[in-house]
């Protein structure tokens, strides 16, 4: 059943603007879940993960990692990470590095609003659409997670053909050439090497699949239970 020309053009537009919002908002809760101290717990301590060369150990990792977290998280201010010293009382992170958290802060609070305000908008469409246009409703899910699943297969593509161009792609759109290259031997690599952000980019976008999948296949169930 698709919409007529007797569908409320209201309707057609909400519509529309939940297709839009699923994928984000899905990527967005996804990325919050990643950003907890479960994930540092899982990923620090599987196996296979990368040593530090230069001396952190697991527990060092388990411990100084979350205080960039919740820097992150809970909008501390900078001085939150810059008081951070190592057991010589030397600064745990450096002027660049400490120049870049602040930047992605910023990107973290900008990407945590338009959460709220996504979620929001998408609770309120969804009980209009569920009362006056529950196929309108359902059709809309559906387009967004097929969206998705496009994406998130086009992403999957650039990663395994070329990880590294894919992640210089990423921060480049958010952040300013050359503010976001540090050292092998500075704390923000140490803590959180390459494979951190490999394992990220993996879960976040096979839990975004696995909901839209699970979407797919409730709305299939409730489009083909409608008269």
């Amino acid at each position: 059943m698709t919409d007529t020309p007797s569908t409320p053009k209201i309707v057609v537009v909400l519509g529309a603007i939940l297709t839009l919002i699923y994928p984000i908002l899905t990527v967005l809760i996804m990325v919050r879940l990643v950003m907890s101290p479960l994930f540092l717990q899982i990923e620090y301590n599987r196996s296979g993960f990368p040593d530090d060369y230069y001396g952190f150990t697991r527990e060092d990792r388990l411990t100084y990692a979350p205080y960039a977290l919740d820097y992150l998280i809970n909008g501390e201010p900078l001085t939150y990470l810059s008081d951070l010293t190592f057991a010589d009382g030397s600064p745990l992170y450096n002027a660049r590095e400490l120049e870049h958290m602040d930047d992605v802060q910023a990107v973290t609070r900008a990407a945590f609003l338009v959460a709220i305000l996504s979620g929001l908008a998408a609770l309120a469409i969804t009980i209009y659409l569920a009362r006056m246009m529950r196929n309108t409703l359902i059709r809309a899910l559906r387009r967004g997670a097929v969206i998705l699943l496009v994406i998130l297969v086009s992403i999957i593509i650039l990663v395994i053909a070329n990880w590294d161009r894919f992640f210089t792609l990423f921060h480049q759109l958010f952040f300013a050439e050359g503010t976001w290259v540090f050292l092998y031997s500075d704390t923000l690599i140490r803590l959180f090497p390459e494979q951190f952000w490999f394992d990220a980019a993996i879960t976040i976008g096979g839990l975004s699949a696995l909901v839209a999948v699970i979407t797919l296949v409730i709305t299939r169930h409730r489009r083909c239970a409608l008269p």
